[in-house]
């Protein structure tokens, strides 16, 4: 498939994947995408509570960034109800709907026909990564270089609950492994910015799986599907010469507040916060 580089003044539209259950810390009274951690100011110098899809949002405004969809499941309307049109963040915010809940990229798929022709920065509204500059390099990385996908890597001690990069001196990314066992690598993936390319690519990619399935046996397709990581995307990308490349940062590991053990580290270390 054909490289398409980022041109100057083509649009960057964030997508926020908002599918998830919650399950590992379920029963929460609303959606975890909203879960209060750390503390912001208001116009009147007064504080409150800052809800953790908080923090994505504003790396992406601060990359310049205006305009971005949360990609939902039924149920979560909790979402909206918050943020509005996106006032708060001074952006311009949709919503769209999960339809078939197999993992990440279907959902991402789900704004196809609303990006196919725009940039795309993705971050997972349920986990916490430093610095706050992270959009601003991975835009400025796939602009430079002749790149389909860029991703963000941080430095990651538990290989079985991510996905694992392999990639050269070069930044070119060699493969990504899902929650691998073991690992020697140091490095999982927690973001990444594209072009209509890869949009591209994993729309036809997710058009190609559901057309091979049985439509003799749509109820047992249905109940026995596993989950698509979106690292299993990208390793097929690369295995179709497309190019990913890797932007490290050397900032602490990312925090994923959908695991219990990450919930609480980022409740402690926000809480204990100068605001």
């Amino acid at each position: 498939m054909a490289s398409s580089n980022q041109n100057q003044e083509q649009e960057v539209i964030g997508l926020l994947p908002a599918g998830g259950q919650a399950t590992r810390i379920s029963p929460l009274p609303g959606s975890k995408e909203l879960y209060p951690v750390g503390f912001r100011y208001v116009e009147d110098g007064s504080v409150r509570p800052k809800v953790v899809c908080h923090y994505l949002l504003e790396k992406m405004r601060l990359a310049g960034i205006r305009k971005a969809y949360f990609v939902l499941r039924s149920g979560k309307w909790d979402i909206p109800a918050y943020w509005g049109d996106g006032m708060l963040l001074e952006m311009n915010l949709g919503y769209l709907m999960v339809r078939l809940p197999f993992g990440v990229p279907y959902t991402l798929d789900q704004a196809y026909p609303f990006v196919k022709n725009a940039v795309v920065a993705m971050g997972f509204p349920d986990i916490l990564f430093q610095p706050d500059d992270t959009f601003k390099r991975l835009l400025a990385h796939l602009a430079a270089r002749d790149a389909d996908v860029v991703i963000g890597l941080l430095p990651f001690e538990h290989p079985h609950k991510g996905g694992m990069v392999d990639f050269d001196t070069e930044g070119r990314v060699r493969s990504i492994t899902e929650k691998p066992a073991q690992s020697d690598l140091r490095y999982s993936w927690c973001t990444a910015v594209w072009t209509p390319a890869f949009t591209e690519f994993l729309h036809q990619y997710l058009a190609k799986i559901e057309t091979e399935r049985s439509p003799n046996n749509a109820a047992a397709n249905l109940s026995q599907r596993r989950e698509i990581p979106l690292g299993d995307v990208f390793q097929a990308a690369i295995d179709n010469s497309l190019r990913v490349e890797a932007e490290v940062f050397e900032d602490e590991p990312y925090l994923d507040i959908g695991t219990p053990e990450d919930l609480v580290r980022a409740v402690r270390h926000f809480a204990a916060q100068k605001i």
